[in-house]
């Protein structure tokens, strides 16, 4: 699975810190971590947790990503943004037992992770937990077993329910403030694992005409 992690300008100080813990859990699990930044406070690319949610949508809308890392100072702006868009199924993930649930009940594609609020003394113990208990089973698996059948049929109803209440990616970055979603895609990595890893030529295209 190739997981993507994106911070936004309040926490990219922590984003060294972040991507270490993430590689050190998901990489032994045969899993891949692209950074797209924040590479630090300094990154000359800044990202608002609105631009993370846009970051998001294309890298899983393109198939680029299979798995988004997110967050910012509470979680909570981030969450909001990548929820706006269609095919993201993000949660709000504060601990391990929020990853193990979010995970097995809701089986979604994003985290938003609160990488300020309650982050003090053992915050990267507990950052590690959570990314333990985020992949350490398949999505979708349920929790408790009594309920692992409704839970699934409750999974592909949101699902089509996104499909009515989203309009498509290609739209959406159309429509959007061109400088806004420019602003979200111009990270120094950004080109580089995107088009190698995107699986959809018309979103790629939308993508180099956004950045043209």
């Amino acid at each position: 699975m190739k997981i993507a992690l994106i911070n936004e300008n309040s926490q990219a100080a922590k984003n060294e810190l972040i991507c270490s813990t993430l590689k050190k859990v998901v990489e032994p699990m045969g899993h891949e971590v692209y950074n797209y930044g924040m590479c630090g406070a300094e990154d000359p690319h800044p990202l608002t947790y609105v631009q993370n949610g846009i970051l998001a949508a294309v890298l899983l809308n393109s198939g680029a990503a299979d798995y988004v890392i997110t967050g910012c100072g509470t979680g909570q702006g981030a969450m909001l943004a990548c929820n706006s868009f269609p095919k993201v199924l993000c949660g709000h993930i504060a601990t391990p037992l929020d990853a193990y649930l979010f995970s097995q009940v809701n089986d979604g594609n994003c985290a938003a992770i609160p990488f300020a609020q309650n982050f003090g003394w053992g915050g990267e113990l507990n950052l590690q937990y959570t990314f333990e208990k985020l992949f350490c089973a398949p999505g979708g698996g349920g929790y408790p077993p009594e309920r692992v059948e409704p839970e699934q049929r409750n999974k592909k109803i949101l699902d089509k329910v996104k499909e009515v209440t989203h309009t498509d990616i290609i739209t959406i970055l159309k429509n959007l403030d061109r400088e806004l979603v420019k602003g979200a895609l111009a990270g120094e990595k950004f080109q580089e694992y995107f088009f190698a890893n995107c699986k959809c030529d018309e979103i790629a295209a939308a993508v180099k005409e956004v950045l043209a």
